[in-house]
């Protein structure tokens, strides 16, 4: 009984341990990509994204530059 409650404590230590560490890595990989998409962006839709100036397809607002010191 004890080798067994000790079993499943290790197997669900380890899969708490796993999932935490694989969340980390798709949010650094997502941030990532999305920060090199484009060179303008909307202000309220950070997903818009262009390389060249223009206005935002959902709202209609003025694509505005990237500040280039927070890329890295």
């Amino acid at each position: 009984m004890k080798r067994t409650i000790i079993l499943i404590a290790l197997a669900a230590s380890f899969l708490s341990i796993n999932a935490c560490n694989n969340t980390a890595k798709k949010e650094a990989k997502a941030t990532e990509t999305a920060k090199l998409k484009g060179k303008y962006y909307c202000t309220m839709h950070p997903d818009i994204t262009s390389d060249t100036p223009g206005v935002c397809s959902k709202c209609g607002m003025k694509l505005v530059e990237r500040d280039k010191t927070s890329t890295k």
